[in-house]
């Protein structure tokens, strides 16, 4: 017998918000059936619309507030701040730490079903504005000039915009310096429809502790009009210019760099450091968004893993060798792996750069590589994980379990496959001791998280 949906689509229903979702957005239930509202907050009374309804659960949209959360702010009501990907912006920095720690321990008991382990307070920041230090912006075309920006929600429909709250101030005067002096050039943007035009994304990277400027664009074409003059004015404009990069995306995507790349003035990298550790930083490296709470994401990780200078240490997942190296510091070797090539490369330039001979790096599956190594004779004493949003992948975390590390040290920026992940290892011999969440993403719903674990049978003497 089919259960009966107690709302219709475009009903105005009062409800009070019980909670908040994964992505931001309040949780209201109508006779046990959820609602998904945005800018919904906890314990707020609310008149909402109901905009779609479904077998399990419903979407909703606030019409007016009666009771308003003690943890919400206002923000000016324009479009840069409805699409500039600050989910979290209307709460006060309190409540989203509070949100976000509460999610935290709710998937560790929910998913996990770990409930004696120790959740310390979430590392938030002083100032949680302007913090990152890379942008990649669509361009588009409006009444004959150049846009850039963002994208509505669920469409590809750009919202032009001026600056962006989150991002470091040289990041938006690059993007909208760039933008201005393309539209003067007559520079056609990307159409995705048609898929002809040329400019499709403005990129901008900046190392903070250094102050060096990085600018790619990105276009469909291999060729890039008025490109002397293109570069000629970048120079001129953004004096912290040290590398002008053209990124070539001939493909009908929604993947943002292309194959191809050229410099086309300058250097091909810039350089930042996390604490002490230097890294060259090329157009398509991965490096943390935000260089302050990266710096104690990985000083956590390095106190997890309790290095004496004695340890092997595996790090999976390895990128251009961020972690490794803060590790290499401390450790007797460290061995990286990671399934893109150019970031091999990079991290082998990266140890290269700050004299630490005892760090080696693969390319390649860390679930294929690291098993292999370990069918070899070779072993850790710490792991260290920091996979995608979608989790270790099985063969890895059961060649955790076989090899035994007295420490894993698991590195997180989805809590959800976090906790799912430590029951795996809790099942197959390991105790999660402690959890710090870091916020690494202030005014967004992404929240890191760093993990200790050690052997049960070595619990005992801990």
């Amino acid at each position: 017998m089919n259960k009966t949906i107690p709302v219709t689509k475009n009903e105005f229903i009062d409800v009070v918000f019980e909670d908040l979702t994964h992505d931001g957005a309040g949780v209201a239930k109508v006779d046990g059936y959820p609602l998904f509202v945005p800018n919904g907050l906890p314990d707020e009374k609310a008149k909402v619309k109901v905009i779609k309804t479904g077998k399990s659960y419903g979407f909703g949209r606030l019409i007016e507030l009666y009771e308003k959360s003690p943890y919400r702010v206002e923000i000016p009501s324009s479009e840069r701040h409805k699409y500039g990907g600050c989910q979290l912006e209307h709460i006060s920095y309190e409540g989203q730490l509070k949100y976000k720690e509460n999610q935290v321990r709710e998937v560790l008991t929910r998913i996990g079903k770990l409930e004696d382990v120790i959740v310390h307070p979430i590392l938030g920041m002083e100032n949680p504005w302007h913090y990152r230090n890379k942008a990649q912006v669509p361009v588009g075309e409006k009444d004959g000039q150049l846009i850039a920006g963002f994208f509505k929600p669920r469409s590809h429909e750009i919202v032009d915009t001026d600056e962006s709250l989150i991002q470091l101030p040289e990041i938006n005067e690059a993007v909208q310096t760039i933008k201005e002096i393309c539209s003067r050039l007559a520079i056609p943007a990307y159409q995705e429809e048609s898929h002809k035009g040329v400019l499709r994304h403005i990129m901008a990277r900046f190392g903070k502790q250094t102050g060096e400027l990085m600018v790619v664009l990105i276009t469909r074409t291999a060729e890039l009009p008025q490109k002397d003059k293109l570069v000629e004015e970048i120079i001129a404009r953004l004096p912290k210019v040290k590398s002008i990069v053209h990124n070539v995306n001939s493909k009908r995507t929604n993947v943002i760099l292309g194959e191809k790349t050229k410099v086309l003035w300058g250097s091909e990298i810039i350089y930042d450091y996390i604490g002490e550790v230097k890294f060259a930083i090329s157009a398509l490296s991965f490096y943390q968004v935000n260089p302050v709470q990266t710096k104690v994401l990985y000083d956590m990780a390095l106190e997890y893993a309790d290095l004496s200078g004695e340890e092997t240490v595996i790090d999976a997942y390895c990128g251009i060798g961020t972690i490794s190296l803060f590790l290499a510091q401390k450790a007797k070797k460290v061995f990286g792996v990671e399934v893109v090539p150019e970031a091999i490369e990079d991290a082998k330039r990266n140890a290269e750069l700050n004299g630490l001979a005892n760090a080696e790096f693969a390319a390649g599956e860390a679930e294929v590589v690291i098993p292999k190594w370990y069918k070899e004779g070779n072993t850790a004493d710490v792991l260290v994980v920091d996979p995608p949003r979608k989790g270790c992948d099985e063969a890895l975390l059961q060649t955790i379990i076989d090899m035994k590390p007295k420490k894993v040290v698991y590195v997180s920026c989805n809590p959800a496959t976090l906790a799912r992940d430590l029951r795996i290892l809790e099942d197959g011999g390991y105790k999660t001791v402690e959890v710090q969440p870091v916020d690494m993403f202030p005014m967004t719903t992404h929240v890191e998280c760093v993990s200790a674990m050690i052997l049960k049978e070595d619990a005992g003497t801990q």
